[in-house]
């Protein structure tokens, strides 16, 4: 018996799955795969993250070219598919502002904002133009103490709800919202957090009359998986891990390949650069680092605000740019928890049939 996955619905915006495809930078969830996911009915995601990295131009400043390649993405995502496209940016970043403006100049159909706390209104627009954009919000949060703070800041100061919320497990790939101590502390696990999460906004919708869909990610990897957390209460998944290994990934095959070959003792936590702990897949030049051999390397773009480049030991930005080029000796992947699970590259469209067909077979 085939049964079909519910419809994640995001006020008027409604997508045909419910999965969204988590946005993962440097350059390797742009315009290519974002297409190919909304094509199959989900929500196709673009980072922020580097894009100046990816589309070098000498004849503009980091931040010009951070926003015109943004543009260039959100262009190319629209003239491949119909579906829904969003875009992921990261409130550390400097040019946070401006890259939230140029999302909603494009009329991207959804941002969704992370790595940080968004409760400052941003230097590039009026609360008018806040309150007026078309593009919906989304927040990505680790608690329900997070998804409360910033939900009642933006009703009682923004007089604007973000319009769905993700929270996203210690289990997750790049970089985590959580101490390190939490990571592997069942009492921080997804099935955990989740209920919380959603009683917070529960609160919130009732008092504003407003519906706000919860969606989970951090080691959804399977059509079981998005059944067994959609049963708990989720409204949706999200998912990165499991696109990196597709054709559609805009990353070099050698990236993509790096998944295939990991093994489960291979995925490990690193202290990044910018502060914060990360999940990636263990290399040589992680293990360099580990051992306190510090990368020559000059910033020219100071694009995170936590960054210390004249102390950190390496340039993530950089790093995570060789190995989005297949350059793994002077970088490294980020992954989720279970990519040694991933066996094979494959097409979006088989990926997406596979966990439907999975679900399906899970709900039987």
């Amino acid at each position: 018996m085939h049964i079909e996955m519910p419809k994640l619905i995001i006020g008027d915006l409604i997508a045909k799955l419910p999965i969204i495809q988590g946005g993962m930078g440097v350059g390797i969830s742009l315009s290519k795969l974002a297409a190919a996911v909304a094509n199959e009915g989900g929500i196709g995601v673009i980072s922020s993250v580097g894009l100046a990295v990816v589309h070098p131009n000498p004849d503009k400043s980091f931040q010009e070219n951070n926003i015109a390649a943004l543009k260039q993405e959100i262009r190319s995502a629209r003239s491949k598919t119909k579906g829904i496209i969003g875009v992921n940016i990261m409130v550390a970043t400097t040019d946070f502002d401006h890259m939230l403006r140029a999302t909603f100049e494009e009329e991207a159909d959804l941002v969704f904002l992370g790595a940080g706390l968004p409760i400052r209104l941003p230097s590039t627009m009026s609360l008018e133009y806040l309150q007026n954009a078309k593009t919906k919000i989304g927040i990505i949060v680790s608690s329900g103490r997070a998804a409360t703070l910033i939900l009642r800041y933006w009703a009682e100061n923004f007089h604007r709800i973000p319009d769905i919320v993700v929270l996203e497990g210690p289990k997750a790939g790049g970089h985590l919202g959580y101490k390190p101590e939490q990571i592997f502390d069942e009492d921080f696990c997804l099935e955990k957090l989740l209920p919380e999460v959603k009683e917070a906004v529960r609160k919130i919708e009732e008092k504003y009359s407003k519906s706000i869909p919860v969606v989970a990610g951090g080691g959804i990897f399977s059509g079981e998986d998005i059944y067994r957390i959609m049963q708990l209460g989720a409204d949706g998944v999200q998912m990165g891990t499991r696109f990196v290994a597709t054709e559609e990934c805009d990353a070099d095959a050698a990236f993509k390949q790096l998944y295939v070959d990991s093994k489960k003792e291979n995925i490990t936590i690193i202290q990044s650069p910018v502060g914060l702990p990360g999940r990636a897949i263990g290399n040589q030049f992680l293990k360099d680092v580990a051992e306190g051999i510090k990368m020559p390397f000059t910033c020219p773009w100071k694009c995170l605000k936590t960054c210390d480049f004249h102390r950190a030991p390496y340039c993530i930005a950089l790093a995570l740019q060789n190995a989005r080029n297949g350059n793994m000796r002077e970088g490294f992947a980020f992954a989720g928890a279970n990519a040694y699970l991933v066996k094979q590259i494959t097409t979006v469209k088989a990926l997406i049939a596979e966990l439907i067909r999975d679900y399906s077979a899970a709900c039987a």
